[in-house]
C-alpha cells in the first residue's frame, strides 16, 4: 500500500465547498479506495479530517476470467475452486490453459504409460514440473488439485537408477540376494562367474547391487525395471549389509516396501497367489560370518552420526552368542562393514 497525504488524495479535483471536498474524501473511503492513517493529525476543520491516507489496490474486473472458465477451458477440468479462487486462476492461469489443450488435443495419448518427466514435458514443456520442480512458486501438484484431477489420470511412471544386477540364471522360483555395498557384489559375482553360486550354503540365481539406500527408490519401480523372472512372488530374497544402525535400518525399510502390493508381481498376476508370501529375509548366513570374523571389537571402525534404532525384531534371528556380541559391538559405537568378508569367505565350506 502507498500513502498519500490529504493533498495528494484531492489533487487535480475542484469543490465549490470543504463540506463537497469532505463529501468526495468519505465516498473513497467508503469504496476502500483509501483509508485513514489513524495516527496522522487531523484538518481542524468540520468534518475533521485526516491529514494521510492509504491508497489502497482498486479490486480488478474479473468477468474476462471467468468466462475463460466456463467457455473454454477442458470439460475434463473441474472449474468450481478457481470459481471461488478467481486471483488464484489468474496466477496459474498459463498451466490451467496448457493442461486443458493437452486434455483437448491429446486424451488419446493418456492411454499410453510414459514417464512423469515425458508427460510433463508433452503438457507444460517443462519435464521436471510433475515430477516436484515449481516455477515462480507454483507446482504440478496445486494445479492438478485445484483442477480435480488426480495424478492416477495422466498415466504416468515415476524413473529410478536401473537395477544394477548379475543373473547366473532365470529359473523361477529362485534365490535373489540384495548386497548394499559394491565390494561384495563384485566378490560374490567372481564366484558366481567361475560357476559356483553356493554362496553360504544357498544357491543364488541372481545378485542385485543395492547401493545403500537407494535400493529402497529402485524397489518403488521394481516392477517396471526388474526382468519377469525376478517379479515371481515364489522367488527367494535376501538382503546382506553392514551391521550398523544404518544398514539394519536400510534392510528394515526394503522389507516394508518389498510387502506393499505389487512389488514382486502386476497386480493382474496375484489372482491365484498368495501376496503375503512377498518378503525379503536377512541372509543370516552371511552376517553368520560376518560376526563371526570379528576378533578385535577396536579395530572395527567407529559409526559416525547414526540414530540409533530399535533392532530387536532383527537380531532376533541370531543366536544368542552371536546376538550378545554384535550389541556389545554397536553399543561401543562401532560397526561390522560387509567387506570384512572377501571372495574366499563366501564359499560353502561346511555348516556356518
Amino acid at each position: 500500500m502507498k500513502k498519500l497525504s490529504y493533498e495528494q488524495v484531492i489533487s487535480g479535483k475542484r469543490f465549490d465547498s470543504y463540506s463537497k471536498e469532505a463529501e468526495y474524501i468519505f465516498s473513497l473511503i467508503d469504496k476502500g479506495r483509501i483509508k485513514p492513517i489513524i495516527s496522522s493529525a487531523k484538518n481542524g476543520k468540520h468534518p475533521a479530517l485526516y491529514t494521510r491516507y492509504w491508497l489502497l489496490e482498486e479490486e480488478k474486473e474479473y468477468t474476462e476470467l471467468i468466462d475463460e472458465l466456463r467457455n473454454f477451458v477442458s470439460s475434463m477440468i473441474d472449474i468450481d475452486y478457481y470459481l471461488k479462487h478467481i486471483k488464484v486462476y489468474e496466477k496459474e492461469r498459463e498451466y490451467v490453459l496448457e493442461l486443458s489443450d493437452y486434455l483437448n488435443g491429446n486424451k488419446e495419448d493418456l492411454s499410453i504409460k510414459i514417464s512423469e518427466n515425458e508427460r510433463s514435458f508433452a503438457i507444460w514443456g517443462k519435464e521436471k514440473f510433475l515430477s516436484g520442480k515449481t516455477y515462480d512458486g507454483i507446482s504440478a501438484v496445486d494445479i492438478l488439485k485445484h483442477c480435480g484431477i488426480k495424478k492416477d489420470y495422466l498415466n504416468t511412471y515415476r524413473t529410478a537408477e536401473p537395477l544394477a544386477y548379475y543373473s547366473c540364471n532365470k529359473d523361477v522360483p529362485q534365490s535373489i540376494l540384495i548386497l548394499e555395498n559394491l565390494d561384495p557384489f563384485y566378490s560374490i559375482r567372481r564366484l558366481m562367474l567361475e560357476g559356483n553360486n553356493n554362496i553360504c550354503g544357498i544357491l543364488f540365481g541372481t545378485l542385485v547391487y543395492g547401493g545403500g539406500k537407494r535400493v529402497v527408490r529402485a524397489f518403488e519401480d521394481f516392477a517396471i525395471s526388474a526382468e519377469p523372472y525376478m517379479q515371481d512372488y515364489r522367488n527367494h530374497l535376501f538382503y546382506v549389509g553392514d551391521l550398523d544402525y544404518e544398514g539394519i535400518g536400510i534392510y528394515e525399510s526394503l522389507v516394508k516396501k518389498v510387502k506393499e502390493k505389487s512389488v514382486l508381481m502386476p497386480e493382474k498376476d496375484f489372482a491365484d497367489n498368495n501376496p503375503t508370501e512377498r518378503i525379503i529375509k536377512p541372509c543370516i548366513e552371511i552376517y553368520n560370518r560376518m560376526i563371526d570374523k570379528v576378533c578385535d571389537i577396536e579395530k572395527l571402525p567407529v559409526m559416525k552420526n547414526q540414530n540409533v534404532i530399535d533392532i530387536t525384531e532383527f537380531i532376533g534371528v541370531l543366536t544368542e552368542v552371536r546376538r550378545e556380541k554384535l550389541k556389545t559391538i554397536l553399543e561401543r559405537g562401532r560397526y561390522i562393514p560387509q567387506e570384512i568378508l572377501s571372495v574366499t569367505d563366501y564359499v560353502c565350506n561346511g555348516t556356518v
